[in-house]
């Protein structure tokens, strides 16, 4: 089963503006693929088993990360590491940086 997510827009983060804005192709996730989602603020890496309805991953969260100190967590929120979720590929996300130390 997995477990409902409701994940953060990603907005200028967003995989797919992204790559509708470059001269790059899109390649789909494919089973093995680490992904990346928002959920309350935190970024969320999850491991592809799937790829479904030509628009939907289905993968295992595999580290739940915050996007300001790099802190790793086992779980934030209703979310923890080892669950099963599933990501619309327009709510996927690039990594945001982390900010430099000079900043």
């Amino acid at each position: 089963m997995h477990k409902h997510v409701e994940w953060d827009d990603p907005g200028k983060y967003s995989v797919l503006a992204f790559y509708a804005n470059t001269q790059d192709e899109y390649v789909e996730p494919h089973p093995g693929s680490i992904i990346t989602g928002h959920y309350q603020g935190i970024t969320v890496r999850v491991r592809v088993e799937a790829f479904v309805d030509g628009n939907t991953s289905i993968g295992e969260v595999v580290a739940l990360i915050s996007p300001r100190t790099g802190e790793r967590k086992q779980a934030h929120g209703n979310l923890t590491i080892g669950d099963m979720v599933r990501l619309p590929d327009e709510m996927r996300a690039i990594e945001a940086t982390l900010p430099d130390d000079d900043d």
